[in-house]
């Protein structure tokens, strides 16, 4: 009898150290799959990090994150989103409504949440209060933020009203966009010139067109192709001395002249409470989709030089931000 209890408590010994220690492994914890358009040298990722952090998270501590750049090719994202589907990932975390609809092809039971986006013209979401479905997060409604960056190219250079718009069809709402965009120059007395840019070959291409066209601006509108190419649409503007609004701040720490758009790092940490909102148990189809509240406004003088432009005071005076 006594031989038999101490096999029982030995065994019950053993059983309790092996689930200790399954308690302990990595695939136990909470894992969240990262679905970006672009590349590693995300400028907002360490923002959504940190998101998490401010909520008690630690990256490979209580939470693993499991990250599938599609290094700007969009024919990658369903792919990448059937790995994390296949990682057993208990939320994804989009940036663009590209990656978002991506994922939701593949799944319709693991959450979305995404950065930025319009889910209602992509369909992804019934309606802002009641997403209904598996996507949820912050949204970013580009129309209304376009016409209001039209208005501040206007108010800077009111004599130049030859404007060139670099935009892509294949973004979700994309041609709403351009209309209102369109209706929007027409009543501030603008000639828009639309000019598509599909990937990032086309850039080259469209400022050719620009400069034969003679217009005398840019605007770019919201989309992954012209966030991913920055660096290189800011080079061209500055090259043919083209002052330009662009739709995120990232435009102007790259050389650009002015940009009006949400402040995106805020997006992503908001996005953190989303995640933990859910891995708590709520629904995405219940949790409201949010939409930017601040906005950010800059001006890079150091660009107006190099252009030979000149930003009027009553415009400066708005800008939260000045580069000089």
């Amino acid at each position: 009898m006594t031989k038999k209890i101490l096999i029982l408590l030995l065994a019950t010994h053993f059983l309790l150290i092996c689930s200790f220690a399954d308690a302990q492994q990595p695939g136990k914890l909470p894992r969240v799959g990262v679905l970006f358009i672009g590349g590693r040298d995300q400028p907002h990722l360490e923002s959504f990090k940190q998101g998490l952090r401010d909520l008690g998270y630690v990256e490979g501590k209580n939470i693993i994150l499991v990250y599938r750049y599609a290094e700007g090719k969009e024919e990658r994202l369903a792919d990448l989103a059937a790995e994390l589907v296949r990682e057993k990932i208990d939320v994804i975390i989009t940036t663009a409504s590209i990656s978002a609809l991506a994922a939701r092809r593949i799944t319709q039971t693991i959450p979305i949440v995404m950065t930025t986006g319009n889910p209602l013209a992509t369909g992804l979401a019934d309606s802002l209060a009641k997403p209904g479905g598996n996507v949820t997060g912050l949204s970013v409604m580009p129309s209304d933020l376009t016409v209001k960056r039209l208005e501040l190219l206007k108010e800077s250079f009111p004599k130049r009203t030859r404007v060139a718009a670099l935009w892509n069809l294949r973004e979700r709402g994309a041609e709403t966009q351009i209309k209102e965009t369109q209706a929007a120059a027409k009543v501030l007395a603008l000639r828009l010139h639309p000019l598509e840019i599909k990937s990032a070959d086309d850039i080259d291409r469209a400022f050719t067109v620009i400069n034969k066209a003679r217009d005398q601006a840019i605007i770019i509108l919201t989309s992954p192709v012209a966030t991913l190419n920055s660096k290189r649409i800011v080079e061209l503007a500055l090259k043919h001395r083209l002052p330009g609004i662009y739709p995120t701040r990232q435009f102007v720490e790259e050389g650009g002249l002015m940009a009006y758009g949400p402040l995106i790092g805020d997006l992503y940490r908001r996005a953190a409470t989303y995640v933990d909102k859910i891995l708590k148990g709520r629904t995405p189809a219940d949790l409201p989709i949010e939409q930017p509240m601040r906005f950010d406004f800059i001006v890079n003088l150091n660009a107006a030089k190099q252009i030979g432009v000149t930003v009027p005071p009553n415009v400066l005076v708005r800008a939260n931000k000045v580069i000089r």
